[in-house]
């Protein structure tokens, strides 16, 4: 990116990580479920700090249009596409299996096992 790095961006990029509404949100939780610094988290999308700072202003893709939404992204920021719809999908997946398992009562990996359990309970049955 060629334009001179405001002095605000690191502090706004920081703030965004508590609005969930917000990439930054999205990013700091990738980095939680991964285990990654803010260094790697760089390296995992492979671009700049400053790209990913800019970024993690910008709102969360929807669900219904977070391939579109990804993809502008990515070209307005100038960051691979693949790299960043994989580090927005891990939070997001990780997310959905909590709340099924908040709405299950149990952990989402308990529901998610439970699911798989059945599933192959059923297999052997009809086999």
């Amino acid at each position: 990116m060629s334009m001179s790095t405001p002095d605000w961006l690191e502090q706004a990029a920081r703030r965004s990580a508590r609005e969930p509404w917000t990439l930054g949100h999205a990013f700091e939780r990738y980095r939680e479920l991964e285990e990654r610094t803010w260094e790697q988290l760089v390296e995992d999308l492979d671009c700049t700090e400053e790209q990913v700072q800019w970024l993690s202003l910008c709102r969360r893709p929807e669900r219904e249009a977070f391939s579109e939404q990804v993809a502008q992204l990515a070209k307005r920021f100038e960051v691979d596409l693949r790299r960043l719809t994989r580090v927005l999908r891990r939070g997001q997946v990780m997310d959905a299996l909590g709340q099924a398992g908040a709405n299950g009562g149990g952990t989402g990996e308990n529901s998610l096992l439970v699911a798989a359990r059945d599933r192959s309970d059923k297999d052997e049955t009809n086999s």
